[in-house]
């Protein structure tokens, strides 16, 4: 706390006062004593710390420029002092007596400030001189000026702006760190906001606003306030710089002093609270120098261990320790006193705050890139650990492949013995049926197909010698014979007679083709008389395999066919009729389930050659395709999503096994609600002549 000037009011509207002479005094003497008494000594123009004592300070100063200010205002520039009374003496009487300290409430002061002031009155302006009387528990500092009204409320005007700034740095710092704890439930954020509501709570304390905003009229608090809040902002602060910079794991035996620190503070504020004040404050003093170079000195030892966060805790600490130093050095006299000094405590603490945000910002840059080095590092374990584990374990899995192979080979072969059983019983059923059917059906229908057409040759010449016998009887009968044998003709129909004949000729030629179409049919899908490979064309067996599944499609299902020009195809005919019939009805099972749902059902069947010597056989329906989990089991065994007695399970199972066996390949491409699609591709050569299916 000091003097004013520059830029808060002009030179010449501000005298400090720098010379006068005190007096110690241990007991309570009158005033009257004291202006009689000739034991003042010189302060010498630069002594202005009398130390820590409850000892009475007296202060006998010659104001004598009083007289060129208008309302002459003496202002003490320290808040923190119990009372002080101020003498005006003239002719050796004195003329006024002023009281004023922060024992007194900022409400009952002749001038309304946190700031200790004195108004003189006219009379006062010509003293001769002006005792000073100041009792404290704790420092005694006098350092003071004088000022006119107007001038005292600019620096006060000031005071309060700069004030109200540093709180609402305090503030906004408190907040955002609080917000970062609840977030980040990291306890070094809440000791950080601890921190800084503490400091606000020191510096408001030393310059007097506490007394002014919280307990104007609480002269206990207002006595310790001071003492209590710096020990606190003392002991957090240590707090946090032991979290903060991990201390306890990076210096060890540094650490262990803390606790020392912290019992010393403990007698402070046990003593400040319960015996004297004076002796806490002077231990308080001492403490704090030594505490300020063991902190500096252990993040200077931390940093020096690699620890990068102690960088900006040590900027922070730095700017803290120096404003310290100059405040006090300040008030002892031994630096000029100058604006700087008038307010480096609460900007000190101010800018150490906010450092030491940036300090906690920084730190978790730092945690972050340790934590993403850390992690790498356990990748790098972990991938190496993998790496062992997979070696240590290439035996066991050797022998355990061996038994799994062995087992599975085992249960592979026992399903395709099954299919095959079942394939075979199948198709030997369906291939007797069938050659039976064809050779049943193939006797009578030749009978019928070769006697058509003989038959039409007849019924030819039948039809010239009636046209004969009608064209001469024009000529050559009697009119009652025309007459009877045209009316003959009418009884009989005759004309609508010779049509039907032409009709009925054309049916049964058209019946018996169609009859032989599906016997061939029979005899091309069944190919129960070919059982070695062979080179066959596809379209026949596609053809035929639409024919016969035309008795049980749906007439609303549409057959579109996008042949391409396909070579022969070595294979085993009946086994690939059988795959297109297997895969064609499930379409026509699928779109008859929801034929009334869909729009233009049809089952659309392309074929293509390829150059690398295959051809590919797509069978697409639009119909409702099929969920992922079904796709996924089509082709196991014994899977079927038919109702009970309505499908075993087996047929894409065996057409899967007929194209593996052939060499191709089998895909199958749905989406629910998209339609399904059958791919087959075969090559057009087979390099082995053996197939078991």
């Amino acid at each position: 706390m000091t003097a004013f000037a520059g830029a808060y009011a002009e030179e010449d509207q501000i005298v400090k006062v720098e010379c006068f002479t005190y007096l110690m005094i241990d007991n309570d003497i009158d005033v009257n004593e004291i202006l009689t008494s000739d034991s003042f000594k010189s302060n010498n123009c630069n002594s202005f710390n009398f130390g820590i004592s409850n000892s009475s300070l007296w202060i006998k100063a010659e104001l004598s420029n009083l007289d060129q200010f208008e309302e002459p205002i003496f202002s003490l520039n320290s808040t923190s002092i119990d009372n002080v009374k101020l003498y005006s003496v003239k002719d050796g009487k004195i003329i006024k007596e002023h009281l004023n300290g922060r024992l007194i409430g900022v409400e009952d002061r002749e001038f309304v400030s946190q700031k200790i002031v004195f108004d003189f009155s006219e009379e006062e302006i010509n003293a001769d001189f002006y005792l000073f009387k100041i009792e404290n528990v704790d420092k005694k500092i006098f350092t003071g000026f004088i000022s006119s009204k107007e001038s005292l409320e600019e620096i006060l005007t000031f005071e309060d702006l700069l004030f109200g700034l540093l709180t609402g740095v305090f503030v906004g710092l408190f907040f955002y760190n609080l917000f970062l704890y609840f977030s980040v439930k990291d306890k070094v954020y809440f000791i950080y906001v601890l921190h800084t509501l503490l400091v606000w709570f020191a510096q408001a304390s030393i310059l007097g606003y506490t007394q002014g905003i919280l307990w104007p009229d609480w002269d206990w608090m207002n006595q310790r306030s001071i003492v209590i809040f710096s020990s606190a902002v003392s002991i957090v602060g240590i707090w946090f710089l032991r979290i903060f910079l991990m201390s306890k794991k990076i210096v060890p035996k540094l650490d262990k002093g803390f606790f020392v620190i912290y019992g010393v503070y403990a007698f402070i504020l046990a003593n400040a609270v319960l015996i004297s004040i004076t002796l806490s404050y002077q231990v308080l003093l001492v403490t704090q120098s030594i505490v300020v170079l063991f902190v500096l000195f252990t993040a200077v030892m931390i940093l020096r261990k690699g620890y990068r966060p102690a960088r900006y805790y040590l900027l922070a600490w730095s700017i803290f320790m120096i404003g310290i130093f100059l405040f006090v050095f300040s008030e002892m006299g031994i630096i000029a006193i100058n604006n700087l000094t008038a307010y480096i405590m609460p900007i000190g603490s101010a800018l150490e705050v906010v450092l030491l945000s940036f300090a906690l910002a920084d730190r978790i840059n730092i945690l972050k890139k340790e934590k993403e080095r850390e992690q790498a590092e356990r990748l790098q374990i972990s991938k190496e650990n993998e790496i062992l584990v997979r070696e240590q374990n290439t035996l066991l899995e050797k022998k355990v492949k061996l038994r799994t192979d062995e087992l599975e080979n085992a249960l592979r072969n026992l399903q395709n013995t099954q299919s095959q059983l079942v394939n075979q019983e199948k198709m030997a059923s369906l291939g007797q049926l069938t050659a039976g059917i064809a050779h049943e059906i193939n006797n009578p229908i030749n009978f019928v197909s070769s006697n058509i057409t003989p038959l039409k040759r007849d019924i030819k010449d039948i039809m010239d010698v009636i046209e004969f016998y009608r064209e001469t009887g024009k000529k050559e009968f009697s009119e009652a014979s025309i007459k009877k044998a045209k009316s003959l003709e009418e009884d009989l129909e005759l004309d609508y007679v010779l049509d039907e004949i032409d009709q009925l000729l054309k049916g049964m030629e058209d019946g018996a083709r169609r009859t032989v179409e599906i016997v061939k049919g029979l005899r091309i899908f069944s190919r129960v008389d070919e059982q070695d490979l062979k080179k066959v064309d596809l379209h026949d067996g596609i053809n035929s395999t639409i024919i016969l599944l035309n008795s049980t499609m749906p007439g609303k299902i549409r057959i579109v066919r996008e042949f391409g020009e396909l070579p022969m195809v070595e294979c085993l005919a009946g086994k690939i009729n059988q795959v297109f019939m297997n895969i064609i009805n499930n379409a026509v099972h699928a779109l008859s389930d929801s034929i009334d749902e869909i729009i233009d059902p049809h089952i659309t069947i392309r074929t293509q050659a390829h150059l690398d010597e295959t051809v590919t056989v797509e069978i697409e329906d639009n119909g409702p395709g099929m969920p992922e989990s079904v796709k996924q089991r089509i082709f196991e065994p014994f899977f079927t999503t038919k109702a009970v007695g309505k499908g075993t399970g087996l047929g894409l199972s065996i057409v899967y096994s007929i194209i593996e066996n052939h060499k191709g390949s089998l895909e199958v491409n749905t989406q629910q609600g998209q339609g399904t699609t059958f791919k087959i591709t075969l090559p057009v050569y087979q390099s082995t002549q053996k197939y078991e299916l």
